[in-house]
């Protein structure tokens, strides 16, 4: 599954975007105040050759637009945009251009530690004022921003809106790119999801306020397996309509899945950034238009359906008929025409009244790619010529090969003929071609295999084509957990050249289509999985559009994917939406061991070896069934409202991201892959000890077996340095240290038991105790202390974004401000001093150990209903089960 999800997807097929003057980023001096408040960040205007030169002065005249780089992000990212962007002013001889300014955040971790996001939200802030501060006095001057946002600076300047002193108006267009709007990737501390909340909550409550702010998310597709793309669409809100979502390869002219970093300089997603941009100038103001229907149509032009002509705001409803073409009427339902070399124009008018009883709709395609118009709608009775037209290649769509226009009759009363018009050509080569058909015989249903088909059984249909167009529509795909190949064999009558067929998948509730041009004949296979599952009050299908050769015969079937690659893309499915999730189930499966190796202390009086203990005790009908219990109740208001009563937080399964994210399976399966890795890290950490202490046995002398005192006054003053360390510095680093002092006592106990006896002869090691400690109960020690290890190196790897955060801004403050894991950070170092020195023998004797040795079942049970959504929490119910540990040793 992991596999599936890093390697296996379709290729790049971005182009590189490359800059043709050398890039330059001009450092804006900030205010004082505001320097010396974000010592870190700083603010730059891009620029390049000749351009660079005459913009050091700062007398801008242009459209400002702010790049906010996302997690470890650069600002040197927005040369992508702006190189294109001034390509493009070059064009049109700087009668508009834009500025492209960036901030520099330093590269922080901000989608693992959300400390600093607060912060960089206010310096943006305060960098609008400076960028709007720079056009004062200009003849067209600015009064607000345009934002591009990429990754997790697009939830930053989504977050500018929360903030007290914010003017909305200071933006009027966001664009974010593989931003994850909906939930972070990872909730690693509990800043990072309050900022979510707090964000996403302002943006459902003061939807009124945001009518004036256009929004445009564009998420990676497949590629990016940092953030799923169904994290990425914006909440569909009622109150407005001035959002929109799409993946890259549903864009038009793109149709490219890009990875995470990738989409900020594939050439064919900023081409039509930038198109859109200059879609958006008002020549009025020469700024970017104030009308937010004017922005959506933009959009909607350039990432949603394009018409392949250049967009124009108010089009002309009718149109001249002009030039000296000769009029060719086309009587016959299907049609088609190549052109080579014509010298002269034509018009074909294909008379409607005679096929309206026969067909429902009538379909069109044009190979030639060009923006001029070509198809019209007539409203004479003269079937010779029309002077007067309706424009219909608004109603096109351009695909990569060719441009399609579907027209139903019924909607088209008034006309009384269509035509097609062919402009003269000097070596172009093209086809056209229209048919009339009905919408029966050009829908075919193809049922999806089941989840749980297991291959078994699969769908097969056969299109005889004598048509350019069909539909398969594939009934009941619309769980996210389905995913099966769609292989498409074509025939063809004779070997001549054709036209590549085209193929895409339409998912009609989302705008995550995806575009293959194969060529004819061949055999394709098509990938269909779902970014979002359908909403609930959603009817619509999903289709396979084919847009075909009319003498080649089509076999579409589909298959499982269970078939051909056995249960592994179920967990592709699995990996891919719910991988965040997978240390809760680690952990919680290690504490249950740890439970279990307190029974047998119980039971036997000997401490059992890990991996057996785990297989004996992780067991996932003592944990799933009761919070499978408590989601059902969640369904009624009484249990919630006796729930909310008692105010316990809500239960992660309950909050899904979709309607079906947490089908009953799912959890089951990733409590079994939490088994696995828990059982491979502990055989990992068994080795790598027995491997370093092999290295200690070389390297130090021999030392005799001692029994420590639990507590001394210089294990005392180590907590309290640690304490000191932690509240002076960063937790994370203070938990590292007492990790690595747990590691080394760990490795010299191992070190010690193997210099005084040979495991395998403990009969005879008993002969050589010292101070009353046998190797038996040192080995038992052993046992215990590498199972509270193996939790504490995942709690140490959860905390490990706050350190790397910490020491990459070590320079600029040496206190971590705000620390997520400073108060745990205190705990976990006056538990691991005394666990370290413990042995089992006090364990053994004391009154608490029937409870301790129950308590993390139900923790675990808390920790996958609280901590799945909420991977800070997890260290608490560790720390909770430890400290009955640590009672133990004491009462």
């Amino acid at each position: 599954g992991v596999r599936d999800v890093l390697l296996f997807y379709e290729e790049n097929r971005c182009s590189m975007t490359y800059m043709y003057e050398y890039p330059e980023y001009l450092k804006i001096k900030l205010p004082k105040k505001t320097a010396k408040r974000y010592p870190a960040y700083e603010l730059y205007l891009y620029g390049e050759g000749n351009y660079a030169e005459e913009n050091k002065n700062l007398l801008l005249t242009g459209i400002p637009v702010l790049f906010l780089p996302g997690n470890a992000g650069s600002y040197k990212q927005v040369r992508s945009l702006g190189s294109i962007a001034l390509r493009k002013a070059e064009d049109v001889d700087f009668k508009y251009h834009f500025n492209f300014f960036s901030v520099n955040f330093n590269e922080e971790l901000v989608a693992l530690y959300g400390g600093s996001l607060q912060r960089q939200t206010k310096f943006v802030h305060e960098c609008i004022k400076v960028i709007l501060k720079l056009y004062r006095d200009r003849e067209f001057a600015p009064t607000s921003v345009a934002i591009v946002g990429h990754s997790m600076g697009g939830l930053v300047a989504r977050a500018l809106l929360t903030l007290k002193n914010f003017k909305p108006e200071l933006i009027n267009l966001l664009i974010t790119q593989a931003t994850p709007h909906v939930a972070p990737v990872m909730p690693l501390d509990k800043y990072l999801t309050d900022f979510y909340t707090a964000v996403n909550n302002h943006w459902i409550l003061k939807a009124q306020d945001l009518r004036n702010l256009t929004t445009l998310s564009v998420a990676g597709g497949f590629r990016d397996y940092q953030v799923r793309s169904g994290l990425t669409f914006l909440p569909r809100l009622s109150q407005h309509d001035s959002a929109l979502s799409v993946v890259s390869s549903a864009v038009p002219r793109a149709w490219a899945s890009t990875d995470h970093l990738s989409i900020v300089w594939c050439k064919e997603l900023i081409l039509a950034t930038i198109r859109a941009f200059f879609d958006l100038i008002d020549e009025n103001t020469r700024q970017i238009t104030e009308d937010p229907k004017k922005r959506m149509s933009v959009l909607n032009h350039h990432f949603v359906r394009h018409p392949a002509k250049i967009f124009e705001e108010n089009p002309e409803v009718f149109t001249a008929l002009t030039g000296a073409f000769m009029w060719i009427t086309v009587k016959a339902s299907k049609w088609t025409y190549s052109v080579y070399n014509d010298s002269d124009g034509k018009y074909f008018t294909f008379p409607l009244a005679s096929h309206r009883k026969s067909y429902s709709h009538v379909y069109c395609e044009n190979s030639m790619l060009s923006t001029s118009s070509w198809i019209y709608g007539c409203m004479n009775n003269n079937s010779s010529t029309c002077l007067e037209a309706t424009d219909l290649s608004w109603r096109a769509e351009l695909l990569p090969t060719t441009k399609v226009v579907t027209l139903k009759l019924q909607d088209y009363s008034s006309l009384s003929h269509i035509v097609v018009q062919v402009p003269p050509t000097a070596g172009n080569k093209y086809t056209l071609g229209c048919e009339f058909f009905k919408e029966d015989s050009r829908t075919v249903q193809l049922p999806v295999t089941h989840l749980f088909s297991f291959g078994l059984s699969s769908s097969k249909i056969l299109l005889n084509s004598t048509g350019l167009l069909y539909n398969v529509q594939l009934q009941h795909f619309n769980h996210i957990y389905q995913a099966f190949k769609i292989y498409i064999d074509s025939h063809c009558q004779s070997l001549r050249e054709r036209k590549p067929s085209v193929y895409r998948l339409h998912i009609p509730w989302s705008h995550e289509d995806s575009v293959i041009v194969a060529k004819v004949p061949s055999f394709t296979e098509i990938s269909a999985k779902l970014h979002i599952a359908q909403p609930q009050n959603d009817s619509s299908v999903p289709e396979l559009n084919i847009y075909s050769s009319s003498d080649c015969q089509y076999e579409v079937s589909n298959t499982n994917l269970f078939y051909s690659y056995c249960p592994y893309i179920l967990v592709f499915q699995i990996i891919r939406f719910h991988a965040g999730a997978l240390p809760v189930y680690i952990v919680s499966n290690i504490l249950l061991t740890y439970g279990g190796q307190l029974s047998t202390l119980i039971s036997t009086g000997q401490c059992s070896d890990f991996s057996l203990e785990l297989v004996r005790t992780a067991k996932p009908y003592k944990v799933e069934p009761l919070i499978s219990i408590v989601v059902f109740l969640q369904g009624f208001n009484w249990f919630r409202e006796t729930w909310e009563t008692l105010s316990l937080p809500e239960v992660d399964a309950t909050v899904p991201s979709s309607p079906d994210a947490w089908f009953p399976l799912v959890s089951l399966i990733l409590f079994l892959f939490g088994t696995g890795i828990a059982y491979w890290s502990g055989v990992f950490i068994s080795i790598s000890l027995r491997l370093f202490s092999s290295l200690w046995l070389a390297l130090m002398r021999p030392t005799v077996l001692q029994k420590d005192k639990l507590i001394t006054p210089r294990r005392l003053c180590r907590v309290l340095s640690l304490a000191l360390v932690s509240w002076t510095t960063c937790g994370a680093f203070a938990v590292l240290i007492i990790y690595l002092q747990y590691l080394f006592k760990v490795l010299k106990g191992i070190h010690t038991v193997r210099t005084q006896s040979s495991m395998d002869s403990i009969s005879e090691a008993t002969q050589s105790l010292c101070n009353s400690a046998t190797i038996a109960e040192a080995i038992n020690s052993l046992k215990m202390h590498i199972t509270i290890l193996n939790l504490f190196t995942w709690i140490v790897l959860l905390n490990l974004p706050s350190l790397i955060y910490w020491l990459k801004n070590l320079r600029y403050n040496v206190r971590l401000d705000p620390d997520p894991c400073r108060s745990t950070a205190i705990i976990i170092t006056c538990i691991l001093e005394i666990l370290m020195n413990s042995s089992t023998s006090e364990v053994k004797s004391s009154k608490l150990l029937k409870i301790a040795a129950k308590v993390p079942l139900p923790l675990s049970v808390a920790m996958l209903a609280f901590g799945r959504m909420h991977l800070y929490k997890v260290p608490h119910f560790v720390m909770f089960s430890l400290l009955l540990h640590v009672l133990c040793c004491i009462v």
